[in-house]
């Protein structure tokens, strides 16, 4: 199992501006959206709003960038925040 799971951490993982690259050229794909998450990590949603395909990549504090999800339809949003109604 555990050679599984470092083949595939081998395959989807690369130095981040190798993968950013390889977003925008194959995919033609930009960041849409940036947050840190557990350890420091960065998380980025790539998209391309042209095609609709997007990825989240999950970057360490060492440059290290794995690829985490990846599909199609992608659609921006600016919805807003529902403030609760104050007479219920």
């Amino acid at each position: 199992m555990t050679n599984t799971v470092q083949a595939q951490t081998q395959r989807n993982c690369a130095p981040r501006a190798t993968v950013v690259e390889r977003l925008a050229q194959g995919y033609g794909e930009t960041r849409q959206s940036i947050g840190l998450g557990r350890d420091n990590t960065m998380v980025e949603v790539f998209a391309s709003l042209q095609s609709g395909s997007w990825t989240i990549t999950v970057t360490t504090p060492t440059g290290l960038t794995c690829l985490i999800a990846s599909g199609q339809s992608f659609e921006p949003l600016a919805e807003a925040l529902q403030v609760p109604d104050k007479d219920a």
